[in-house]
């Protein structure tokens, strides 16, 4: 029997060191909390078990929002960037997303640095055992009998709560990469009654650089121009690597189907259910039967490593059959793999137990963030964690709770969808979940978040300061836009007709011709002679609002219209049983998950258009 002794109390305990515990912990201690933050290894805090990269679609606009917060992933990805992307540029600016190519242990080791020198933040190498609570503490029992009392605890323990691996007929008890699991903490979460289930992630194999041949591989370059992901990055973001582009073939998907039987996907031996948006390689192939070839992305996993990340092949095949069809494919005829690709299951919370603070509903003072949501992917995780670190942090100091709406931010949707939707499977961000996307850009995360951050105390004077600054320049420039005319002219003219648009007979307004598809706001710079000088993310933005000003604007009216009913509170203690019209499911799905307002109900799945109706005459 280990004796237990009382080892220091907190205001905040974040458990886990992953995305969401880095930024849930900095967020909870810059904002004057007591702030202690456990991880089962320090040598991998803000570790990448998957993809070494950072931002990609949707997730680019999460990073953006994060730091437009007060958050630490974006400059934490600038600082560690090998090759930046802009994803989607060939569609509209509402689905434009930043993605870099991340030195994946350069990264982890800026991230333990930021936590170790954080003020108010300790960073202490345990495996929390249980967790329970007494009176106003939340108590953290590590393995070695410590007790650590927080007035806050929240848990972000990514894949490593009952964390299991399977390769082929091989599993075993494991965190990913090889670290410990949370197995006895996950026994105590059970304890509290909190209504966990299984979930799924793969990840593929890491493979020697010097085996593979990149000749006969497509390269993919980064961006020429780049643009860093934190506001607060100065200078460019340069590219130091390329990556390449392979295709599996007939021989890759015979193997594979061959040898079918002895995944534990497909033999019922994993009970957790995987990722719907990024399928392995054997659930590819038998999903997409049709389908001649699959693409693979070949990315470094630092400039200081041999590891290579074949992106799109994740497996839980045999490590004898992975190597079989690894070899098939051109370019890795004779590959080496340096780390097998595994299938991980994990235990995570149910998130409609969740509230939109992401305090779990009965449990005071309890929060969840990251995987043990139900959410996937790095970005998403932060996302989380920032949130319930600034909501732990108030709760703390007495002050009103942080929710953003999903008329705010993609944060606010992620949250919004987790809660109010729940997830049958891991949950992605995508551009197509929010509806007020074309609002909800990139580039204007800092106007619309900057404010908050700012308020809360995550953002500092000087940055704020710029930002509205910048802000005055664009809608200076706007106006002025609006207010010149250009003069029909030679030049003019073979510069429409050349970009397959009208030619001009008379003046026009400098407004309209940008609002033309063909046209940019930088190809008319040589006609427009008071144009001031201006920073690209400036021009950017002036280009997107004028360009698309009545989309923006019949967008705009649908946000104060979700605004109206967000406002419209629904009482904590309403009895939706007694209330006459609403339907069986309608009245079971508001009952679970208690949403606070008509907007977060009319969200719910299951509650229809006319059981909203019902609702709103009903509290009138």
């Amino acid at each position: 029997m280990i004796k237990s002794y009382n080892a220091g109390n907190y205001d905040v305990a974040v458990i886990g060191g992953g995305h969401a515990g880095i930024e849930a912990a900095l967020a909870a201690a810059r904002l004057g909390c007591k702030t202690v933050m456990f991880t089962i290894s320090l040598d991998w805090v803000g570790n990448m078990p998957c993809n070494p990269s950072i931002g990609g679609t949707a997730k680019g606009h999460l990073v953006r929002e994060l730091d437009a917060l007060g958050g630490e992933m974006g400059k934490a990805a600038d600082a560690n960037t090998l090759q930046s992307r802009m994803l989607n540029r060939g569609k509209g600016p509402a689905v434009y997303s930043l993605r870099a190519q991340i030195d994946r242990r350069a990264y982890s080791g800026y991230m333990k640095n930021a936590v170790e020198t954080q003020c108010m933040l300790d960073v202490k190498q345990a495996e929390i055992v249980s967790l329970e609570k007494t009176g106003d503490f939340w108590h953290l029992t590590t393995k070695l009998g410590a007790v650590f009392s927080a007035k806050c605890a929240i848990i972000a323990t990514g894949t490593f709560l009952g964390g299991r691996v399977y390769i082929g007929e091989v599993n075993y008890e494991s965190g990913p990469d090889g670290n410990f699991p949370a197995t006895e903490l996950a026994k105590s979460l059970k304890k509290l009654n909190l209504p966990l289930r299984r979930f799924k992630t793969g990840t593929p194999a890491r493979v020697a650089r010097d085996s593979i041949d990149f000749s006969v591989l497509e390269v993919q370059e980064g961006d020429e121009k780049t643009e860093p992901f934190s506001y607060k990055t100065k200078g460019e973001i340069k590219n130091k690597i390329v990556c390449h582009i392979g295709y599996t073939n007939d021989k890759t998907k015979e193997i594979i189907l061959e040898n079918l039987d002895r995944s534990p996907l497909y033999s019922g031996v994993i009970e957790g259910v995987g990722p719907r948006y990024c399928p392995s390689i054997e659930d590819k192939v038998v999903r997409f039967a049709d389908k001649k070839r699959h693409q693979m992305f070949i990315e470094p996993c630092g400039e200081n490593t041999e590891e290579m990340y074949l992106q799109g092949m994740s497996s839980s095949l045999p490590e004898e059959v992975q190597i079989a069809f690894y070899r098939t494919m051109k370019g890795l005829e004779n590959v080496k793999v340096m780390r097998n690709a595994y299938a991980i299951e994990y235990d995570c919370i149910d998130p409609t137990a969740l509230l939109p603070t992401l305090e779990i509903k009965g449990q005071s003072g309890l929060y969840g963030a990251g995987q043990f949501n139900g959410s996937s992917g790095y970005e998403e995780a932060a996302a989380q964690g920032l949130v319930a670190g600034i909501n732990a942090a108030r709760s703390v100091k007495g002050d009103s709770p942080l929710i953003l709406s999903r008329t705010s931010s993609y944060i606010g949707t992620l949250i919004d969808d987790l809660v109010t939707k729940g997830c049958m499977d891991p949950y992605r961000m995508m551009t197509s979940r929010s509806e007020y996307r074309l609002l909800l850009r990139q580039d204007n995360a800092d106007e619309r978040l900057m404010p908050i951050g700012h308020e809360i105390g995550l953002i500092d004077d000087k940055t704020y300061g710029e930002m509205l600054q910048n802000k005055r320049l664009k809608e200076a420039e706007i106006k002025r836009v609006k207010s010149v005319f250009l003069p029909p002219s030679e030049a003019l003219n073979e510069l429409l007709l050349k970009r397959g648009t009208a030619e001009v007979g008379t003046g026009i307004n400098l407004a309209d011709l940008i609002k033309r598809p063909q046209i940019s706001y930088k190809d008319l710079a040589p006609f427009d002679k008071s144009r001031p000088v201006l920073s690209d993310r400036i021009c950017e933005k002036v280009e997107i609002e004028i360009k698309y000003e009545g989309y923006i604007d019949r967008q705009i009216r649908q946000v104060e219209e979700m605004k109206r009913l967000e406002n419209k509170k629904i009482p904590e203690g309403i009895d939706y049983s007694s209330i006459a019209g609403l339907r069986l499911e309608a009245r079971e799905k508001l009952s679970k998950i208690r949403p606070d307002s008509i907007g977060r109900a009319s969200e719910i799945s299951g509650v229809s258009p006319a059981d909203i109706s019902v609702l709103l005459v009903y509290l009138g």
